[in-house]
């Protein structure tokens, strides 16, 4: 059995396939795409592949990671190109390799996020007094119902800029096996501060990131 992992892009179209439908959507792809993947055993066999982070509805994506085993070698260009000759639209694999980090190690997630607003001065200080506060306090769902978080020790902010009408935002948020932070958390808590004038044009999770900056593959 050969551990593979896979990065792959979800952009366009396809940031309206659930994480359900992505399954389902994957199975189809391995299938079709005749590799020799490996199969579990039971009384349901099916190809056996997980992803390392789920991603919200409507959010692209440039770094996905998508584990599967193969039953022979082959190299990793060819598998690839069969996988991509059976992707949907939006839907591209980047690049092929052995799997040799475990999922464990994610700490963080990195995201670009594109506001637009008639009042960019004032989206730009809304922002920066956001961050400047003591606390950032939202309201997160769990798995024991709804809870207060205070998200500011966690959020690090790479750069905010404007760029022509729009007003991009790069920043980091923990991710991986125990703490997820969204960061449709950050814009919520935006709006609750007071400034809701702006509305959200694209948020592309950019990197998926293990301790000391690394990324993760």
């Amino acid at each position: 059995m050969i551990k593979l992992r896979a990065v792959f892009e979800k952009q366009g179209r396809a940031k309206y396939i659930s994480h359900l439908d992505l399954n389902r959507c994957m199975l189809r792809t391995f299938r079709r795409s005749k590799l020799p993947v490996w199969y579990t055993e039971g009384f349901n066999p099916h190809p056996y592949f997980s992803f390392a982070l789920a991603l919200s509805l409507g959010y692209e994506s440039s770094c996905e990671i998508l584990d599967f085993n193969l039953n022979e070698e082959m190299p990793f260009d060819v598998i690839r190109d069969r996988l991509n000759a059976v992707m949907p639209e939006g839907m591209k694999i980047i690049s092929v390799a052995e799997r040799r980090t475990k999922i464990t190690e994610i700490t963080e997630a990195e995201y670009e996020i594109t506001l637009s607003s008639p009042d960019i001065p004032g989206l730009s200080a809304a922002v920066e007094s956001l961050m400047a506060g003591e606390s950032i306090n939202v309201e997160k769902k769990t798995k024991k119902g709804v809870k207060t978080v205070d998200i500011k020790p966690f959020i690090k902010l790479v750069s905010f800029e404007q760029e022509g009408n729009t007003f991009k935002l790069i920043m980091r948020l923990p991710a991986g096996t125990q703490t997820n932070y969204n960061p449709g958390l950050f814009l919520d808590a935006l709006k609750n501060a007071g400034f809701r004038d702006f509305d959200t044009e694209n948020i592309r999770r950019s990197a998926i990131l293990c301790e000391k900056n690394k990324i993760f593959f």
